[in-house]
């Protein structure tokens, strides 16, 4: 009797968060898309003086000034909207969806501090709201905005082909498209800052989002007999999809967000490459950590309770309750708070996970994915459940509600006007930063979509296994190319920094001949080694004193492929 009296109670609570979030869905769906249109040029209500077509990141000009616009974000933000076209939600974008187009083919014509666009200008991250190129520093390139823009104007694009409108795809989106595609595949194996603008090294969202954009590139090209790009588009996406398999970190059971800048790893950046690369067809696959697959899910447990302990509006949260979650928790900007987008991502994740299980009519419980389905049944063993089970029953109504916690935890700390910022105080939940993020709302629509079951077509994800080695064009040569590895390290006296790695030239991995690094610019160490082309090279730094004990940096190994010609640089922090 006790029993069932808690089951009861437990039944009522999860219904009364239900309604709750379907409450907030009903009144925040409106305000976030008015928020998105409001910040896109013309006339867009905050978006002043602003060019057609162009969305700014967020009306706030001080503290931060996030009044210019950036590739990435207004990308994200115009797949959401096109989305939306295409199934037939809202047909009024098209005029904005145009618009886009024609600005975002001006932009790429526009010099900049990262070159032109055959020069690299491409992977400039951000301009002036009046499309002129912004000049001062920044942690640039950032190598993501291209695949991203792809991306969304290949959703246009293939739309238009199936309403029978080749003609505005070959003439008016597949230049921009191309132009961006082409920068992928010659650029994707260079350092790149990540999204947050901190890191530059490798990045795991940028790699997924850059393999998504070759892949549907190319099937794209195909269908329009643009032949002749196929081959090295899906070559490229071929390795990129190798280099993804290397972020894995199975000591810690999380994707490692990036290769270099000396966190743990950690991060909201891979939460949000697999939503954003979710493909409805490709089901729990691991190859491209599609929302539902083992290493995805098991992520998912270690990113969110990695902020449990260090935000106290987390306090008495514990595991398999949601939590509000920022970008990393090593963060500090504006004080290292939950952000909005990074909370409805946590949910997002869930809800394309049960829209996956509900199609495959079962889920599968891995040794890899046992500590997250743990949470919610703790008797839980690996196997296969399916949908006419009780434990599949028990399993998906307990991660809804877990989904639903995260978009809950949003809604308690969104004002009443329905405004959403960048993010919310990690002390008592209050709005903090920029104020109306285009991001934000971008990402409570497609929250919403998620957990309603309206997904994105698919785009070629299904099926796809990584090769065994990441060569884009053969190792066999014999070709080389001059890498600078540069490390920021303090020393005591008679300490030097070396460097071992997985190749020949980096001593494959021999402490006792690992090479030295020069201290010419000390904290600065570098050293500059002639490694195979076009190969995937792990390495590490170590420590040697005068007595020669020798001390490792910390997992995970860093990694990175090489061009196919030329040189290039790493740039590290030792860890």
């Amino acid at each position: 009797m006790r029993l069932l009296s808690f089951l009861t109670a437990c039944s009522l609570v999860a219904v009364s968060l239900q309604q709750n979030v379907d409450s907030y869905v009903q009144s925040e769906t409106p305000i976030a898309k008015a928020g998105v249109l409001a910040n896109i040029g013309p006339n867009g209500s905050k978006a002043s003086g602003v060019a057609s077509g162009i969305v700014i990141a967020s009306p706030s000009t001080t503290n931060p000034d996030y009044f210019f616009t950036w590739t990435r974000d207004s990308s994200l933000v115009f797949k959401t909207l096109i989305d939306q076209y295409v199934s037939g939600q809202d047909t009024s974008l098209l005029g904005q969806i145009d618009n886009f187009v024609t600005a975002e083919g001006r932009l790429q014509q526009v010099s900049n501090p990262s070159g032109t666009i055959d020069t690299g200008g491409l992977g400039e991250p951000k301009f002036n709201v009046d499309e002129s190129a912004f000049t001062g520093a920044w942690g640039r390139p950032q190598r993501d905005g291209p695949a991203l823009r792809a991306t969304a104007m290949i959703a246009f694009a293939n739309h238009l082909l199936s309403q029978n409108n080749a003609t505005f795809v070959t003439q008016t989106l597949w230049p921009v498209i191309e132009n961006d595609l082409n920068y992928v595949q010659n650029n994707w194996n260079q350092s790149t800052f990540d999204l947050w603008e901190e890191i530059n090294s490798s990045s795991f969202f940028t790699t997924a989002v850059q393999h998504r954009s070759l892949r549907e590139g190319a099937a794209l090209a195909t269908a329009i007999g643009q032949t002749g790009v196929v081959s090295g588009y899906n070559t490229q996406a071929d390795t990129l999809l190798c280099f993804l398999q290397s972020y894995w970190n199975p000591s810690g059971s999380y994707i490692t967000a990036n290769t270099g800048g000396g966190r743990v790893g950690i991060d909201a950046n891979t939460v949000l490459a697999s939503i954003h690369t979710y493909d409805v067809d490709a089901g729990c696959e691991t190859t491209t950590f599609q929302p539902c697959s083992d290493k995805a899910l098991a992520n998912h447990k270690v990113y969110v309770d990695a902020f449990r302990g260090i935000y106290n509006i987390n306090t008495g949260l514990g595991s398999g309750t949601a939590a509000a979650t920022g970008r990393y928790p090593e963060d500090v900007y504006q004080g290292g708070n939950p952000w909005y987008l990074a909370t409805f991502a946590a949910a997002e994740q869930l809800y394309l996970s049960l829209h996956t299980w509900s199609i495959a009519g079962s889920l599968q419980v891995t040794s890899l994915s046992q500590p997250f389905f743990a949470q919610f049944d703790s008797s839980i063993v690996p196997g296969t459940y399916a949908s006419s089970t009780s434990t599949f029953s028990t399993l998906t109504s307990a991660i809804r509600s877990y989904a639903d916690g995260f978009v809950a935890l949003n809604a308690k700390f969104t004002p009443s006007n329905g405004g959403l910022a960048e993010q919310f105080s990690k002390q008592d939940g209050t709005p903090v930063s920029a104020v109306d993020l285009t991001w934000s709302y971008a990402s409570a629509l497609t929250a919403f979509q998620a957990r309603a079951g309206v997904v994105s077509p698919t785009w070629g994800a299904q099926g796809l296994t990584a090769p065994a080695t990441c060569s884009p064009s053969g190792s066999g040569t014999g070709a080389t190319v001059a890498v600078t590895f540069t490390v920021d390290a303090t020393t005591v006296l008679g300490e030097n920094i070396y460097i071992a790695g997985s190749v020949d030239a980096l001593q494959n991995w021999s402490p006792d001949t690992a090479l030295i690094l020069s201290p010419a610019n000390y904290p600065i160490w570098s050293i500059t080694v002639n490694v195979p082309a076009s190969t995937s090279v792990q390495y590490k730094y170590l420590r040697k004193n005068g007595s020669g004990t020798v001390t490792w940096e910390s997992d995970p190994n860093n990694s990175f492929i090489t061009p196919s010609s030329g040189a290039t640089a790493t740039h590290d922090t030792w860890r």
